[in-house]
This record gives C-alpha cells, structure tokens and sequence, in this order.
C-alpha cells in the first residue's frame, strides 16, 4: 500500500526527491504545495518537473477532503459534509459572529467517549482523521468563509467530531502545519483544543508547551454528576484534571476555558454553581456558559433563561469571567454537540 505523502516529514521527503536524482530545494517545494498551498493532487505541483510528478505519484497518495454537502442556518451559519477517500463523513461549521468567522474542526470519524449530551456519540466510531484530512478542513472551510463572507477565518476551535487527544499525533501534526509560516500561517493563539478532559493527554501538552488554546468540556464540577455525563469522568475523575490542569498551566501560562452546557433541573442550580466556582479557583480560566442543543436520544433539556441568568450572575459575583455562547445553527443541526452527519 502506497504511504500518504502527508504523514511523511520534510526529511523523508527530501530523502526521496534525492533518490530520485532531483536537488534537495524540491523538497521544499513539495512541503509547499503540500502545506502553504493546501494542494491535493500531484499534477497541480507546477514547478516540479513531470518526471518528478510521476515518480511522486508511482510512490504516494495524495487525497484531499470533498464537500459533499452543504446547509445553511437561518443565522447563516454553514454546517459542511466531508468526504473522506474511503467514503466516510465527516463535518466542519462556520460560525459568523460581528464580523469573524469560527471554523469548527472534527478530528475522528465518530466519537468513543458517549457523552449523554452529544448526538457524535450516538455514531459508530469508524477511525482517526489523518494529518491531511483536518488540515484539508481549514482550507476548504477557509475558502468557503472568503467566498461567502469576504473574509478569512478569525479562529480554528476543535469542537467537531471526536475527541482530539485521542487522535494526538495528528491533530499536533496539522495544528503544526496550520500555525507555521511555511503553512497557512495561523497564530496559535487563534486556535482552540477541546477535550473532555483526558488527564494523559493534558499533561502530554503541558510538556510540548503548546501555544494555542485548551478548553475543557467541564459541565459539571461535581463528580457523581459527571461520571453520568461522561462516562470518560470515572477513569479522569476531577482531582486529576485538577493536577493536570495546574500543570498545564504552569507549562504554558495560558488561560483555560471551562465549556459548561446548562441543562435544566440536572446542573444548572446556585449549589452546581457554586461547585464550579470552586473548581475554577485552581487556573486563571474564564467560563463559557453554552445553552443545551437537545439532540434525539437525550433527556436532557435546555435550562430556563432565568436560571442562565442567575447562574451567570452568581459566577460574577466570584469574580470570574463568564460569557454565554449563545447556539448557532441549531436549525441545521449544526450548533454544540449535534453534529451527527445528517443533511436533511
């Protein structure tokens, strides 16, 4: 079987270009076209010479993503269906909001983890994204958000499919590409990781230093609570979050969000409130307070906009920074936890 030309590293390929009795610069050219260029066919690689191109092709595959579908929310966000080469669906969103565009990134085929909340979990878990196919997200989506807006993409979040550090090689592979100057040159800092918590993972970023974003899919600072959510909780129970976190924080100053949907009558009362501002003394963080999406399956339901208040008001009162991320494109089933491959 044929290696994909985007899990090979700079040095493999120039390796290969040498092999081929070509000068080491097409290498570089070759990475270009791969990563700054976003191309997906071997034939688009014009300052390549043919016999090159052939030999590329004789030795590597190079497949890219293909929209498939594509819906649009009466608030105008677009929820995309990809394609991936062996037929499986993956989905990407663009949020506009005052004037930026969100794109929001799957990083597997389905989702292990069941969270009670989230419709991803109610699909059958397939396979990891490779490099290319997330890296192929932001370019599609990039193109799409510079074709119906008019303006490039303000801010990558892993908040699609899947859970990312369980895909890390990857998903630090295409983050890599995405951010360097020799890529699409996208500051970090305009990157987010969510992720349910997985403490192993946590700490393996705390020791690469990343530079982008981690937000923590929290929804309860309460144990008991939790373990009902997400079952991941029992073996990432909330004390060794905590110690990851401190150390996460220690390793790269950078402040942590806490991801908190409000579903009524199970965590959105004064006492929850309390346990989370409790759980948040541990890192500078500030909180986003996200209105539940319910999905098929679910009996979980959406709090009230009193309690949204009151609970956000309390959080203030601790000093602590709150936002409420209001749903965007629920109608197309495209806002927080409903992304499930539907396009009807």
């Amino acid at each position: 079987m044929l290696k994909d030309i985007r899990q090979a590293d700079e040095t493999e390929i120039t390796s290969f270009v040498r092999a081929q009795g070509e000068k080491p610069f097409r290498g570089r050219q070759i990475m270009e076209w791969l990563w700054k260029n976003g191309v997906t066919d071997f034939d688009r690689m014009s300052n390549l010479p043919a016999r090159l191109r052939e030999s590329l092709k004789e030795h590597f595959t190079l497949s890219g993503l293909l929209i498939k579908t594509e819906q649009i929310s009466r608030d105008k966000t677009r929820k995309f269906g990809f394609q991936c080469h062996d037929g499986l669906l993956v989905e990407g969103v663009l949020i506009p909001s005052q004037g930026r565009v969100t794109a929001c990134l799957s990083s597997q085929v389905g989702c292990p983890l069941n969270c009670s909340f989230c419709a991803t979990a109610r699909l059958e878990t397939r396979r990891n994204l490779s490099v290319g196919e997330i890296f192929d997200q932001v370019v599609l989506l990039q193109d799409a958000s510079q074709k119906t807006f008019g303006t490039r993409l303000s801010n990558l979040v892993f908040m699609g499919m899947g859970e990312p550090l369980l895909n890390y090689e990857n998903v630090m592979n295409a983050i890599s590409h995405m951010a360097s100057e020799n890529g699409l040159g996208i500051s970090p800092r305009r990157i987010t990781l969510s992720t349910v918590g997985l403490t192993k993972g946590i700490i393996r970023l705390a020791h690469d230093k990343v530079k982008f974003n981690l937000a923590i899919s929290l929804h309860s600072a309460n144990d008991e609570k939790r373990n009902s959510l997400m079952p991941v909780n029992k073996s990432n129970p909330l004390p060794a979050l905590t110690d990851a976190l401190k150390l996460f924080y220690q390793e790269t100053h950078t402040r942590i969000t806490y991801e908190y949907l409000l579903m009524k009558d199970f965590n959105d009362s004064l006492r929850d409130a309390t346990e989370l501002a409790d759980f948040c003394k541990i890192t500078p963080c500030k909180i986003n307070l996200i209105e539940y999406n319910e999905v098929a399956g679910s009996t979980h339901q959406k709090t009230t906009p009193e309690r949204l208040q009151a609970f956000m008001e309390f959080l203030e009162s601790k000093n602590l920074i709150v936002n409420i991320r209001r749903s965007r494109g629920q109608d197309i089933d495209a806002a927080c936890g409903q992304l499930a491959c539907k396009s009807g």
